[in-house]
């Protein structure tokens, strides 16, 4: 069976509606995938990189689980990347990961009409993923097609829109806990 790792790029998923959710129903469908929440592992911010590499080096399929800020990952995610996929472990001509999946996986709080060549940004979703293919290219890791749900945020709080949000984050979670199985045909789901 290969090795599923989840990162949870979230800066404070205690605060989270829809990355919890997300996270919580990947974990219940499947049990073996490894989840790092790199908030709870890391609240200063002090990354252990041989701890992460590990990891990483155990890791058949990645999954980067985050919320999407300012048009990438958090702060606090895009550190770990930093520290962790260094000249040698993740790139150059000793480089550890090649071959291994990556699925980029995140929440974006602005409505999808807003990301379009007519919308306030001006750029499709698409158009932002380049850095992560970017980044797949130099690590030889092989990128799959990304899951992401717009209209996420942590505006609107009352009970009917906590609820709508839980069920677009269990609707995106359905879609890893697949997009996950496509990847790894061998995975079986919990029931």
């Amino acid at each position: 069976m290969q090795n599923v790792l989840i990162i949870s790029g979230h800066p404070n998923l205690n605060e989270s509606i829809g990355n919890a959710t997300i996270l919580g129903e990947v974990a219940k469908a499947l049990p073996e995938a490894e989840i790092r929440f790199l908030d709870a592992l890391y609240p200063n911010y002090q990354i252990n990189v041989a701890q992460e590499q590990e990891a990483l080096l155990n890791a058949d399929v990645i999954v980067w689980q985050f919320p999407f800020s300012w048009y990438s990952v958090p702060g606090l995610m895009k550190l770990w990347i930093d520290q962790v996929f260094v000249h040698g472990f993740a790139h150059g001509s000793t480089a550890k990961l090649g071959g291994k999946k990556l699925i980029i996986s995140f929440t974006a709080g602005a409505p999808e009409s807003l990301y379009s060549p007519e919308g306030l940004f001006g750029h499709d979703i698409g158009q932002y993923m380049t850095q992560f293919e970017t980044t797949a290219v130099m690590c030889n890791l092989q990128l799959q097609e990304p899951v992401y749900t717009f209209g996420i945020s942590y505006a609107g709080r009352d009970e009917a829109k906590v609820r709508e949000q839980k069920a677009m984050a269990k609707d995106h979670a359905d879609r890893l806990v697949t997009a996950i199985k496509e990847t790894v045909p061998t995975l079986k789901m919990a029931v």
